[in-house]
């Protein structure tokens, strides 16, 4: 165990984590500072509604000044931009054991229509926010648009993805992982983080999301659409993963950590789910489009086994797999939430299903050499073949399978197949993996490649740019730009195609438009 995690630390987020009890009502006249410096969010939208999300912070950078007092929020939604003809209205009640973060259900609202929203408290209002909410079930909307995005590293890049992306015409934006980066900057620092020191706290995390969310560029992307979110390691830990025993006593920090990443998560993010439990916090879920699409949206750190080292000699793994990666006992999943998606692609009557996660699924040969194959399995679905093989299966009988992924920090388009050990075996799915949003900075030697490598075939694209991919679905086609970034060096960048690839009903696998 790292050094830095002190005892003194963990328990201390333990303490702050642990103070739920109730507070006084504290309903300042006025703030002598903008209380929303956070901005605003919508996320998890429905037919009738979506959540609404903003945190109160006049002193976002140093654990949001709000003191221990609760306040009444109000917030409104209305037909139009200028709030004229509201809808509906209520008041939401901020406590300090959630930093003052304000998570509003909204219901009551029509099908498929664009909707504006704000919050006022102590004589200060929020900027207006938009969001949009789903067609009714059983309706079949003309067409979804909709981007995804990973891996948004402050300190290696300016935010001129999210600039760009706020632009787009959309109708939700589904946001794959690692919105923060726990610690202290590495790499090529573009800018830095205001705080120094890391801790694994409460309140270093809630400071860490602070900051990421005074950048105006995220805050406009998050005003602009509704947004659909999971995580993946770094709202933790780096390449964290497995299930805590909870009543071993050497997992006493593990569990006060992932207790901290946990609750900052909810509190910073406009997720329709309950309050985290400690180290607990149900994330996975779907979300349906109408009689269109429903995306299963997946947590792929929380319950998986612990990952397998990489075998890189030959007589240590003569498939290429570490043996444990092929143990039928390993799971990335769980077992409940593995049952959950089988039974859910099984069931679903909608004519596309997306698998909306957060690491690399296809197979991919990393070995140079003919002869000799290394499928790295360290921290994707390759060391968890067993569980991504029960999902290829139940691919096979699933209407337009699609899944999309983010983590490696390029462009990836992969066709899925039911074995990827035969070179016969007939493509069942197809994988679009998403570039980061600033994570590593510019490329070094910028990269893009059309033509499928000899030893990993089911690779059809990829590219190195940052940026985000911008789909268009259609009854009989999904459409998927690959939406590239000049710089993130920079504050602001021009944003241009560098691929668009199609996937046509009932014809898995993805090919150049």
């Amino acid at each position: 165990m790292s050094t830095r995690r002190t005892f003194i630390g963990r328990v201390a987020a333990l303490a702050a984590i642990s103070q739920l009890g109730s507070c006084a009502l504290f309903q300042p006249t006025r703030f002598d500072k903008d209380p929303f410096t956070l901005g605003v969010a919508s996320g998890d939208p429905l037919p009738d509604g979506a959540v609404l999300w903003t945190r109160l912070a006049p002193e976002p950078l140093t654990g949001g000044g709000m003191g221990a007092g609760a306040i009444d929020v109000e917030w409104l939604v209305a037909r139009d931009e200028g709030m004229k003809e509201v809808v509906r209205s209520g008041t939401y009640r901020a406590t300090p054991d959630l930093a003052h973060s304000v998570h509003v259900e909204v219901g009551g609202l029509e099908p498929d229509r664009l909707y504006w929203y704000r919050f006022r408290a102590g004589g200060a209002e929020s900027p207006v926010g938009r969001t949009r909410t789903a067609p009714e079930a059983g309706t079949l909307p003309r067409s979804l648009r909709f981007a995804f995005a990973s891996c948004q590293n402050y300190t290696q890049g300016y935010y001129t993805a999210h600039a760009n992306l706020s632009r787009e015409d959309l109708d939700a934006v589904l946001f794959l992982g690692d919105y923060i980066y726990e610690g202290t900057a590495r790499g090529n620092i573009v800018r830095d983080y205001s705080k120094r020191g890391w801790s694994f706290t409460l309140a270093d995390y809630r400071d860490r999301y602070a900051q990421y969310k005074t950048d105006r560029d995220l805050q406009a992307a998050h005003a602009a659409f509704p947004w659909i979110v999971t995580w993946d390691d770094h709202e933790v830990e780096n390449n964290y993963a497995g299930g805590i025993d909870k009543d071993d006593p050497h997992n006493k920090f593990a569990i006060l950590e992932r207790a901290a990443g946990y609750q900052a998560f909810y509190e910073h993010m406009p997720v329709r789910t309950p309050r985290p439990q400690g180290p607990d916090l149900k994330l996975y879920r779907s979300v349906s489009y109408g009689a269109l699409a429903t995306f299963f949206v997946l947590d792929t750190r929380q319950y998986r086994s612990p990952e397998v080292a990489l075998c890189r000699e030959p007589e240590q793994a003569p498939s290429g797999y570490c043996p444990a990666s092929l143990d039928p006992t390993r799971t990335m999943l769980g077992t409940e939430q593995r049952g959950w998606l089988l039974k859910g692609l099984g069931d679903s009557a909608s004519p596309w299903n997306f698998v909306t996660q957060s690491v690399r699924f296809a197979q991919q040969d990393s070995s140079p050499e003919l002869g000799k194959h290394v499928f790295d399995g360290v921290d994707n679905w390759m060391g968890y073949a067993v569980d991504r093989q029960l999902i290829l299966d139940r691919f096979a009988t699933t209407k337009n399978p699609v899944v999309l992924s983010g983590d490696s920090h390029v462009n990836f388009v992969y066709d899925l197949k039911k074995d990827f050990g035969d070179p016969n075996s007939p493509t069942i799915a197809t994988e679009l993996l998403g570039t980061s949003i600033s994570s590593e900075g510019d490329p070094f030697v910028e990269q893009t490649q059309f033509t499928p490598p000899a030893k990993n075939p089911q690779l059809r694209f990829f590219d190195n740019h940052r940026g985000y991919v911008r789909c268009t679905l259609e009854r009989t086609r999904l459409t998927a730009d690959f939406r590239a970034v000049s710089t993130v060096r920079q504050p602001t960048a021009t944003v241009s195609t560098t691929a668009t690839f199609v996937v046509d009903d009932g014809i898995p696998g993805a090919h150049r438009a």
